[in-house]
């Protein structure tokens, strides 16, 4: 549950975050974020929409990115920057969920000396976001308990 002590933010700081959705249409929702940002999505896999495991790998590949983006773009500037989320969708007797999740980056610095410290300290700006940085991940590493509610 949310707590009512904290300031709500939208940024990177603590506090509370809060998203809405509006049913579009059967299996199409809108999704609306406290500063007005939009995201329209769906659950059957027939439109171009994320189905929500999509945006769930896309947070996961996003806020970790994010991060290491942070952390290597201080020493060189990247020239690429691709980043790869996925996992198996599973029933397990009659749970669904996902599992072997992984988080690839593709990263390549420019030659020199700048770009030479970038790519040595890439593995560390990884570990530090999967160990310590992302709220995504480490939620999911944790596990967290998750209230459903009539309102």
């Amino acid at each position: 549950m949310a707590q009512q002590d904290q300031p709500e933010t939208g940024g990177t700081g603590l506090g509370h975050r809060s998203v809405s959705l509006t049913r579009l249409e059967h299996g199409s929702y809108l999704a609306t974020n406290e500063r007005g940002g939009t995201l329209r999505f769906g659950g059957g896999g027939e439109s171009p929409d994320f189905t929500p495991v999509e945006l769930f790998l896309t947070a996961m590949a996003g806020c970790s990115a994010i991060d290491v983006d942070f952390i290597t773009s201080r020493i060189a500037e990247p020239v690429r920057f691709d980043v790869t989320s996925e996992g198996e969708k599973m029933r397990d007797g009659v749970e669904n969920h996902l599992g072997d999740i992984e988080i690839t980056f593709t990263v390549r610095f420019p030659e020199g000396a700048e770009g030479d410290r970038a790519r040595d300290r890439l593995p560390k700006a990884i570990a530090q976001s999967r160990d310590r940085l992302c709220t995504v991940s480490r939620t999911v590493q944790r596990g967290a308990d998750v209230h459903m509610r009539e309102g």
